[in-house]
């Protein structure tokens, strides 16, 4: 049986109350609304609900009960009314971010924490893909927002700038190019590099570089992360081309130098893609915001 909450409402009203008058008073509607409402409800339950006094009403037995029920479907229609609204209002939900590895590393763990600091019920999740396949997934709505380098075709999605970042190089601290305060990606070529393996958006934009200069990148070794890179150059297999921020501390140890990349292309622009602002839900909304605001 299908039960009106307003014509409850006004049930419990009454009762409280002790009156049809007081109730209408207080919910501002006709007396006589009002009683038509819970003789109705009456009706369909095939049994009264109320003692109808000179002073005021009263509940019967089936009364009291439909009161208890009442107020408990009042209670949880309340709580999913406030649980709604926190959707509504952006403080709860649920954001599917992929993201390639240049922000991953750098950027998006700060902004991950204070977005989390602000809306602790949110929940995240994050993959790591290349540039090319965070825009794929987005594409197919796999995901909701995607982070992807300035190379990557992203046409068909309304993109945002997200953050720069700048390339260095790493190297041995005895090596030759140890000792340079900066460089150009030219003069690395006559050494052997530790490099990310196919698919990373950052070996692509080295090897087009190096293709524009009419030379291969002399790879000693490949490996699938940043740290991995590191530890190879510390080994002394080759220097490798990294982003800045996750270059090494130089002074760790004196087993590290960083020099800076000097060529114009070495500094680089992450974007942030997504489908269509607009058919956001509004948590991923102010997620958006908050990375586009990021400094």
């Amino acid at each position: 049986m299908r039960f009106d909450l307003t014509t409850l409402h006004l049930f419990l009203s009454a009762v409280d109350e002790g009156s049809i008058a007081a109730a209408a008073e207080v919910n501002a509607i006709a007396p006589s609304a009002i009683s038509r409402r819970i003789s109705v409800l009456e009706h369909r339950l095939n049994t009264p609900l109320l003692y109808r006094k000179t002073k005021g009403v009263e509940p019967t037995a089936a009364g009291d009960a439909l009161v208890r029920h009442a107020r408990n479907l009042v209670r949880l229609m309340g709580q999913m009314e406030a649980e709604m609204s926190e959707f509504a209002d952006g403080v709860r939900g649920h954001v599917r971010i992929v993201a390639n590895s240049s922000s991953i590393a750098q950027f998006l763990p700060e902004d991950l924490s204070t977005f989390k600091a602000d809306f602790p019920d949110v929940r995240i999740a994050l993959r790591e893909e290349t540039s090319e396949r965070c825009v794929h997934n987005v594409r197919e709505g796999l995901a909701d927002i995607a982070i992807f380098s300035e190379a990557t075709n992203s046409q068909d999605l309304e993109v945002f700038v997200y953050r720069q970042d700048r390339l260095i190089v790493i190297a041995p601290s005895d090596h030759p190019l140890a000792s340079k305060n900066t460089i150009q990606f030219f003069e690395t070529l006559q050494f052997e590099h530790v490099g990310m393996q196919p698919g990373s958006s950052l070996l692509g934009q080295l090897i087009t570089q190096a293709a524009e200069l009419e030379e291969t990148i002399p790879f000693s070794i490949q490996v699938t992360s940043f740290d991995g890179v590191r530890r190879m150059v510390e080994s002394g297999l080759g220097i490798a081309v990294l982003p800045d921020g996750v270059a090494p501390n130089p002074t760790r140890g004196g087993r590290l130098s960083v020099i800076p990349l000097s060529d114009p292309w070495a500094t680089r622009t992450l974007y942030i893609g997504v489908r269509e602002v607009s058919a956001l839900p509004l948590v991923v909304r102010k997620f958006l915001t908050k990375l586009i605001g990021a400094e």
